[in-house]
């Protein structure tokens, strides 16, 4: 098979491209949700540590 001639190839080579910077950012989206969600999760893991010492602390006392 022979390679295509550069001003015909140029549509395709275009189209690669842009298909791949699209993965890209659907992957860096992906992420994105998936570190705000981790980070919202060990904020509230934290937030429930604190508490129970606050009452460990009070109850020993």
């Amino acid at each position: 098979m022979a390679p295509l001639p550069l001003h015909t190839a140029g549509p395709y080579v275009a189209g690669a491209y842009i298909a791949f910077f699209l993965i890209v950012l659907i992957y860096v989206a992906i992420m994105a949700t998936k570190l705000t969600r981790s980070e919202r999760t060990l904020s509230e893991l934290t937030e429930q540590v604190k508490r129970r010492q606050r009452s460990s602390d009070d109850n020993g006392r």
